[in-house]
């Protein structure tokens, strides 16, 4: 009757060896590092980047540890204020192609990395994490807004037979358009008037001339559709970086937080979240286009002569469905472009009347530069300075009318293409953003209040263990015993899950504690009244468990449902609590009821004719 399977100790043995595998690496503290690379993906950190760095520090008398990787140069320090110390030097001498960001560098030992074991994500409330405060520019938005306008009112004048003679975007974002004659000048207006209700009234500025400037409540419009798709965009971006509990959140009129909670890689981040770029499709420029229509750009690697193309654009990334990065069948990389139906549509009508022609494929990217200005008093302050890259990537002849699918060639390396893909499923900004403020984020509720979060926890896991241990006495210890197991367990499944632990995650870890208890006090409860109804301990013992446990089994399941549904619909410090809640609830089934079992068979089961346990 008290006999446990073998088996049984072996998976008990082997689940405790895991999690005490597995958790081990949050024994080891992260080093306080900051991390360099080159702002283009295209171009990977080498040894003369990694030289330079530790020439500005050994100027500067600054000890550090510089470890040169794939695509980076870290560099290691002792404490937080060396640190920031060694970023505001690196961002006074180094170039302006580089991204230069705070990091948490891991020193897990490689032989746990080897095997999957990495330390659990601390968020922002514990260890803190990266806060970005970024600026959308609407202006830009404003001015895209109105090109697009006037790409289709070139198609519908030609279609109504209107004839015009200069039609621009000025720089204030109206549009000027200039007509031939009155009667040109009047058909145009009425039909302005009828389809286009954005602008404002009267058209009429002068002979011949309209100006179509934006109505304030379309200019509001405008400006709140550009906040929010940068808000989906930047959201959809986090999480391809596979960030957990990020904040991606507006601020006032113009700009957006985001907050990334115990995030290893700052400088990958920075790159994704602040870069704009994304794809245009233009014509290449014929002899007889109309300088004022065409535009030279240089090609991205380099290599070639810069071509004129057409500054209609026929389509641009934000009709992108898909992609996704592969290699072309001579092992280059390149990105599979999937587009939704009206840009289908857009690509069809533009190449199927210019077979023979080529079609140019324009990588535009919006970067941002420190320089560094004197103020007032003589004293260098950084300004962050914002420019646009447009350059070809691709030129190819249109062999046959193109469809919603094809793909994009011309890049420089796999992680280009991986890097295109991912800014094009994630969506194109509808507007330039800049970074305002850069930080990293401290504990949100004060390390006092950490400390007393952490003390609690601990006081109430030493007076719960005291308790069981005086009341419960032998079996108080397998109780103690299972419920440090049940620990260990969950940390490790939080760090393989690479979930994050918050200060509400405590709070779950701390319920966890008290219901792991809950399970063995009902067993030796019940135990303790099969022995007064005056049953055999070892009988006892084993009614003890195998009537308690659809008790223990429905107060665990109702409760694991609710942490569900909080993990499912709740956010921030909400879905923080119910992550350690719900895995508390399963690792402390284990360990409760399998794992004291085994410690009572071990210490009762091989007794013959007990008369007395201790209980």
């Amino acid at each position: 009757m008290m006999r446990y399977g073998l088996w049984k100790y072996l998976l008990i043995l082997i689940v405790l060896g895991f999690g005490i595998v597995y958790s081990l690496p949050n024994l080891y503290a992260p080093d306080p590092a900051v991390q360099v690379s080159y702002t283009s993906s295209s171009q990977s950190a080498d040894q003369f980047l990694a030289d330079e760095i530790r020439n500005i520090l050994k100027d500067k008398n600054l000890n550090a540890l510089i470890e040169l990787e794939a695509d980076y140069v870290l560099v290691r320090t002792n404490t937080y204020q060396n640190q920031l110390k060694i970023k505001d030097i690196l961002s006074s001498n180094l170039v302006n192609d580089v991204v230069i960001a705070l990091n948490l560098a891991p020193t897990t030992p490689n032989w746990l990395e080897d095997i999957g074991a990495n330390p659990m994500k601390l968020g922002l409330d514990l260890r803190g994490g990266v806060h970005f405060l970024m600026q959308v520019d609407t202006e830009t938005a404003i001015k895209n807004r109105q090109d697009g306008t006037l790409q289709d009112l070139r198609i519908r004048f030609r279609e109504e037979k209107i004839r015009y003679t200069q039609a621009l975007v000025e720089d204030d974002s109206s549009i000027y358009l200039k007509f031939n004659s009155d009667e040109a000048t009047e058909k145009a207006e009425d039909f302005i008037k009828d389809n286009y209700s954005q602008f404002n009234l009267p058209l009429m500025n002068g002979d011949q001339v309209l100006i179509l400037s934006l109505s304030e409540t379309e200019i509001e419009q405008i400006e709140s559709d550009a906040i929010d798709q940068n808000l989906t965009t930047l959201r959809n971006r986090v999480n391809e970086l596979g960030v957990s509990e990020p904040i991606v959140q507006r601020q006032g009129k113009k700009r957006i937080v985001v907050q990334l909670p115990g995030i290893q890689d700052t400088a990958e981040a920075k790159n994704i979240l602040g870069k704009t770029a994304t794809l245009e499709f233009h014509l290449e420029a014929q002899m007889d286009t109309p300088r004022s229509r065409k535009t030279s750009y240089p090609y991205r690697n380099g290599l070639g002569a810069p071509a004129f193309l057409q500054d209609s654009v026929i389509l641009g990334g934000d009709q992108v469905a898909t992609a996704q990065a592969s290699f072309d069948e001579n092992g280059l990389p390149q990105v599979n472009i999937t587009l939704d139906g009206e840009g289908g549509s857009k690509m069809h009508r533009a190449t199927r009347g210019n077979i023979g022609k080529r079609l140019g494929v324009l990588f535009v990217e919006q970067k941002t530069r420190t320089v560094y200005q004197r103020d007032l008093e003589g004293q260098q302050t950084p300004v962050q300075e914002s420019y646009e890259v447009k350059e070809i990537i691709s030129l190819a002849t249109i062999r046959a009318a193109l469809g919603t699918t094809f793909r994009i060639t011309g890049l420089d390396s796999p992680s280009e293409s991986s890097e295109l893909a991912l800014l094009l499923r994630a969506g194109a900004l509808a507007a330039p953003m800049t970074f305002v403020e850069e930080r990293t984020v401290g504990p949100s509720l004060g390390a006092d209040n950490i400390q007393a979060g952490v003390f609690s926890m601990q006081l109430g896991l030493f007076l719960v263990l005291g308790f069981i241990l005086f009341y419960y006495r032998i079996f108080g210890i397998a109780a103690s015993l299972a419920l440090t197991f049940n620990i260990v367990l969950l940390v490790a499944i939080m760090s393989i899950l690479s979930a994050t632990l918050t200060l509400p995650g405590i709070a779950g870890i701390v319920l966890t504690v008290g219901m792991a208890v809950d399970a063995n006090v009902l067993i030796f409860s019940r135990i303790r009244e099969e022995l007064k109804n005056g049953r055999d301990p070892l009988d006892a013992i084993d009614a003890g468990y195998n009537r308690a446990f659809l008790t223990i089994w429905d107060a665990n399941v109702t409760t694991l449902i609710v942490a569900v549904i909080l993990l499912s619909y709740g956010t921030g410090p909400v879905k923080g609590f119910a992550i350690t809640l719900s895995i508390g609830i399963v690792t402390s089934m284990f360990t409760a009821i399998m794992g004291t079992r085994a410690f009572v068979n071990l210490i009762y089961g091989s007794k013959k004719n007990l008369e007395r346990i201790s209980i």
